[in-house]
């Protein structure tokens, strides 16, 4: 059996961090993700997913993400049942965090929350660095016929 799930996208809100009766931790947030397409209206259109993360991925999500962080999850989609506050029974979809990575480059801010964490706030296109420019590939038709010898084989070569 597989069950690998791979996604990237924006934070909708700050994660939230939580412990268990037996002092596990587990964090949850919502990531929205671009479907790539529009609607007919020319609108984006998105998939809201709700993930976990437990232990210490849990704290690095909720020290280092925030609202609108863009953030790479992998894991794997697991189903749990509960009962809502009107006694009524519930199906919860979500996915469980193996990995979770930055996505993106850094923002010039360097911290995010005053918890000396990166900011991972995309900058916009004009702060982008340049890279430097390429040195151009040698010309090899530049040099001379005097770096090559000769070489005499008498026609009967070993190959």
């Amino acid at each position: 059996m597989l069950n690998v799930v791979a996604i990237m996208g924006r934070l909708v809100a700050d994660p939230q961090l939580r412990q268990t009766t037996s002092g596990k931790n587990v964090a949850s947030f919502r990531i929205a993700c671009d479907r790539g397409r529009r609607d007919p209206n020319g609108q984006s259109q998105a998939d809201f997913l709700d993930v976990v993360a437990w232990d210490r991925t849990a704290e690095f999500v909720c020290r280092y993400f925030q609202k609108g962080s863009l953030i790479a999850v992998d894991g794997r989609l697991q189903t749990r049942s509960y009962q809502d506050k009107n006694g009524n029974n519930r199906q919860a979809v979500e996915i469980v965090a193996n990995n979770v990575n930055f996505t993106g480059p850094k923002s010039q801010n360097s911290v995010a929350s005053g918890m000396g964490a990166p900011a991972m706030n995309a900058p916009a296109p004009a702060e982008y660095a340049r890279p430097a420019a390429q040195p151009t590939a040698p010309a090899y038709s530049a040099g001379s016929n005097d770096d090559f010898a000769l070489i005499e084989d008498e026609g009967d070569l070993p190959f």
